[in-house]
């Protein structure tokens, strides 16, 4: 019960908090996901088993099974409206805590019933790809250097930070920016605003 009270502890309230679990539950996780899909996709290419894993363990991901789980009616969390990578965190924090008490098998366990409706619902043959994917693929076909990400600004408290990010095709003069709640996040939405600058023709 201590490792559960510990993982639904955000470090808001306390320096017995879920860092450290979130990070064993991160790598948990990952491995789950990925052996879990090389059982169902036996003969999927390595390409794809990664664009599966990488949507499976994306925070919207997260946030959703933390959602159906109802964890965020037992986080403890001193932040009046926490963002929803708090709820992915510990979720995330809750599958190491597994690992510790029941070891690999328990946790592999749970995290496939955690995730098992977005286990069921995946379709190989429809692998959305990321804007940063997308814009690496065109770049390539388009025989061009790939472009080059750079933090901008980092604001706000250790908790709730914001990242700016750029995102440059020096080659065809193509910049764009984006922010979000982590530097991949951002890094993200900087891809898109330059795909879809290459899109229209720059």
């Amino acid at each position: 019960m201590a490792l559960l009270e510990q993982a639904l502890t955000h470090r808001s309230s306390g320096p017995d908090n879920n860092e450290r679990l979130e990070f064993l539950g991160d790598g948990v996780l990952g491995c789950a996901v990925a052996e879990e899909l090389v059982a169902r996709f036996p003969r999927l290419p390595e390409g794809k088993l990664t664009q599966l894993r990488a949507r499976l363990v994306r925070e919207e991901s997260l946030v959703e099974v933390a959602g159906r789980l109802g964890i965020a009616g037992f986080l403890r969390v001193a932040i009046p409206e926490p963002p929803p990578s708090i709820l992915a965190d510990a979720l995330e924090a809750v599958f190491g805590a597994v690992f510790l008490d029941g070891g690999y098998e328990a946790a592999r366990k749970s995290v496939i019933a955690a995730f098992g409706p977005l286990l069921e619902r995946l379709d190989p043959e429809r692998t959305a790809k990321d804007a940063k994917t997308l814009l690496q693929e065109m770049l390539q076909a388009r025989r061009r250097p790939l472009p080059e990400y750079r933090v901008v600004s980092v604001q706000g408290a250790a908790h709730r930070q914001s990242f700016e990010v750029e995102c440059a095709v020096a080659e065809l003069g193509l910049k764009g920016t984006g922010s979000g709640s982590s530097r991949q996040r951002a890094e993200q939405q900087a891809a898109k605003a330059v795909l879809e600058q290459l899109q229209d023709g720059g």
